[in-house]
């Protein structure tokens, strides 16, 4: 069996630490938890990035391995599944199926895409669109399911205008990635982010806290890339002619209506989805746990009298094994944070280092950890704890720190196994889409566009919304 370079070079540098950190005399300073974290903490990124093992097996027998050598505790490794922010994953998707029954999702489609007459208004509009779907559909492998309907449906009304479907099924996975930021549950990372700063530092980032700093980077973000996928996909000869999507064409691919009168489903969904956003956002007036809020909302969602779904198959769409996974990599957090091996892995960054380039190293490294690691929350379990103690040691703000490293590392459009709703729009039969050589075009002018956007607003705009660069 020929062994992947890639797996060759991971394992050769995973082993070669492990048994620097076995002989007693290396690394002064370094105890004995510390070696231990550091030696699973090297072997589940090696199995991350050269194995096809699932990255929720890796990181539960990580967490296993810590907790049997005595680095943490069996409550610290099972305590981390009734952390609220796992919780608030839960309730969300409960929600998300509550509203994909309804079909709320395509009204939205028709009523936003509808009013396009120009290819420019048409790419801005189903930005808008997509940005907006943050708020009710958590993670995004599920807002790409959910997108996926209303992108078919644009593809046929534009089937003899090839190049905007292209451009369409590129900028459907793009806005989709770029925009997570704006909510705390947007991505599965986001909530590892959130509790690793929590048991670091002590610092916590709310919803509403986090709403503040990442929408406005999201909403930006989003645009600026749907310019970019415009100009590298069309000519402009392509976004001359005029456009007209209209709702029949929409309904065709939905099985629910997307234009008339509203049901009492849908009125009663709308209504409880508004409300939740609402709760969140003004946690700090009623203080009540954004988790909280989400749990009445996913109990109201599935009840009898009011809900639009049973509780059963709500819970059928929560994505277990990611929790599991956030679960596991948490208590990884923990050992890197209270073994002391996380201090000591930043402990050789220069002195001289200004705030300004370390935040600029952190989102550098961010944004290029997609080639290495595929999964967005495998990449913030690596790389939050690291980012977090140097920035300790750097005299960096870490919060600013960490949201700067979570928001670079949304880029992941390099290839198309990059992410997985890169790899579902790239993958549609009988629908033109893109190829390798389009998301390469992408990347080159995306990734340093995203990095310097990520860095200004770490730098100049999270400053004025009270996230300093420096403590």
């Amino acid at each position: 069996m020929t062994l992947n370079p890639r797996l060759a070079v991971a394992l050769c540098a995973a082993l070669s630490l492990c048994a620097l950190l076995a002989v007693p005399g290396t690394f002064p300073g370094l105890g004995g938890d510390a070696r231990l974290t550091l030696a699973v903490f090297a072997l589940a990124t090696c199995a991350w990035i050269g194995t096809p093992i699932d990255d929720t097996y890796i990181a539960l027998g990580a967490g296993l391995a810590l907790t049997v050598t005595g680095v943490i505790s069996s409550d610290t490794l099972f305590g981390t599944l009734g952390d609220s922010t796992v919780w608030l994953l839960i309730c969300a998707f409960v929600l998300a199926a509550a509203v994909a029954r309804t079909g709320l999702a395509g009204r939205a489609a028709a009523f936003l895409v509808g009013g396009a007459r120009t290819v420019r208004q048409l790419t801005h509009l189903t930005t808008a669109a997509l940005v907006v779907t943050a708020f009710a559909v958590p993670a995004t492998s599920g807002r790409a399911a959910l997108a996926l309907p209303v992108f078919l449906a644009l593809a046929k009304a534009l089937a003899d205008r090839k190049r905007l479907v292209v451009m369409l099924a590129l900028l459907f996975p793009t806005v989709i990635l770029l925009s997570a930021v704006a909510t705390l549950i947007g991505a599965g990372a986001h909530l590892i982010t959130v509790s690793v700063l929590w048991e670091a530092t002590g610092d916590r980032v709310g919803f509403t806290e986090w709403l503040l700093l990442g929408l406005p980077l999201a909403v930006t973000s989003s645009h600026l890339a749907a310019e970019a996928v415009l100009s590298t996909t069309t000519r402009r000869a392509d976004r001359r002619g005029p456009v007209h999507i209209t709702a029949e064409e929409i309904q065709r691919h939905s099985d629910r209506p997307v234009t008339g009168p509203w049901t009492q489903a849908e009125k009663r969904c709308a209504l409880l989805l508004a409300t939740v956003v609402a709760l969140w956002c003004s946690e700090p007036l009623h203080r009540v746990s954004p988790a909280v809020v989400a749990l009445i909302g996913a109990v109201v969602a599935a009840s009898p009298a009011l809900g639009t779904v049973r509780l059963k198959d709500a819970l059928k769409t929560v994505p277990w094994s990611l929790l599991l996974f956030m679960a596991a990599t948490m208590a990884m957090g923990v050992a890197l944070a209270e073994s002391g091996a996380a201090v000591w892995l930043v402990g050789g960054l220069p002195s001289g280092i200004t705030p300004v380039m370390f935040l600029a190293v952190v989102v550098a490294v961010s944004t290029a950890a997609h080639l290495v690691l595929q999964s967005r929350s495998a990449r913030s379990s690596v790389l939050v704890p690291l980012v977090v103690a140097a920035a300790v040691g750097a005299g960096v703000n870490p919060v600013a720190a960490a949201l700067a490293s979570t928001a670079a590392a949304g880029f992941c459009h390099t290839l198309p196994a990059s992410a997985k709703p890169v790899t579902l729009f790239a993958e549609i039969p009988g629908t033109p889409t893109y190829t390798p050589r389009d998301l390469l075009r992408l990347s080159a002018v995306l990734a340093p566009l995203t990095a310097a956007l990520v860095l200004l607003f770490a730098v100049a705009v999270w400053p004025l919304l009270g996230v300093p660069v420096t403590r």
